[in-house]
């Protein structure tokens, strides 16, 4: 298995050029997954499992891997698919979420692939708001379903999601001294993600358009720039995924900066990948700020120090 993962080292290479590396997987049948391999720690045959009492049954137990301990979930019980029957010849996919670490059971790993964000699609519109799927790709000729991580966690360990009360009220002091509602562009194909920033926001008062995509969200921009309109001032802020179909987050803020009538839109990257994230990547692009999911004071307070100065400078 330490073959298979040596072009993680690698994979910092693929960002900025609208490319990713996911890693092939099976849970029970014949469907082929695939995960970002930039979420993955490492792939190692599932180690022997200690039981958590009163765990959800989706957690097949903790293992103790290089001094620390890890829950495992069961990724296809987690998604509504048959759980994982024979831990014993199963592998476990180490991944971090969020700031969080935490195992994936599946029952075989096949390989690394390198393809463009390009080629990865939003998943049918007959998938239904219930479904696991975030995007499809194919790969020889094979489907590939890219599950929505941030679901399954949302669902086995929820997190706060409520703002702060003192941030409530500091927004509503902020309003009363502005002349309206700020406005933020939200990118993100997640519809959990998109529904906790929206929740987010709309506690502080925020007006917001949400996108599912990097290419939805430039069109929408140019269109709104074509119009007459000029984002960077009618737009408080974008905040944006990185890992997006069709494109992401890196050559969206590329994209953005490379057109004059875009440029100066302040860009808040937000992003699941916490432990492997790659500080200076953000720098190159010319993204303003970024902050990790999912932290919804964090994030209200940002947007607020924004409103703010923006604020301060139309005064002045």
């Amino acid at each position: 298995m330490a073959g298979l993962m040596d072009s993680v080292n690698s994979r910092t290479q693929l960002v900025g050029q609208n490319r990713l590396e996911l890693l092939l997987f099976r849970l029970e049948g014949e469907q082929v997954y695939g995960i970002n391999v930039f979420k993955v720690r490492e792939v190692l045959p599932c180690p022997n499992l200690t039981q958590i009492p009163r765990s959800r049954d989706v957690v097949r137990g903790v293992a103790h891997i290089r001094g620390g301990t890890i829950p495992v979930l069961d990724l296809g019980r987690a998604i509504g698919k048959r759980s994982i029957s024979d831990l014993a010849h199963a592998f476990v996919i180490i991944s971090e979420y969020n700031n969080s670490t935490q195992g994936f059971a599946v029952r075989s790993v096949e390989r690394i692939v390198n393809l463009n964000w390009g080629d990865i699609h939003p998943p049918p519109a007959g998938a239904g708001r219930d479904s696991y799927l975030t995007a499809v790709t194919e790969v020889d000729g094979r489907l590939v379903e890219i599950i929505d991580v941030e679901k399954v966690l949302a669902e086995v360990s929820p997190g706060r999601e409520a703002v702060s009360p003192a941030l409530i009220e500091q927004s509503a002091a902020q309003q009363a001294r502005s002349e309206g509602p700020a406005h933020v562009l939200v990118v993100d194909d997640s519809a959990i993600a998109r529904k906790q920033i929206k929740r987010c926001l709309e506690a502080v008062g925020v007006q917001i358009t949400l996108l599912n995509d990097g290419r939805q969200a430039l069109e929408w921009l140019k269109e709104q720039a074509d119009s007459g309109k000029s984002p960077p001032r009618e737009l408080l802020m974008m905040i944006s995924d990185i890992e997006m179909p069709e494109m992401d987050g890196y050559t969206l803020t590329a994209e953005v900066r490379n057109d004059p009538r875009l440029a100066e839109l302040y860009i808040l990257l937000h992003t699941s990948l916490s432990g492997v994230f790659n500080q200076a990547m953000v720098k190159k692009v010319g993204a303003d700020e970024f902050l990790p999911k999912f932290n919804p004071d964090r994030l209200a307070e940002l947007v607020l120090e924004r409103a703010e100065l923006v604020a301060s400078a139309e005064l002045a």
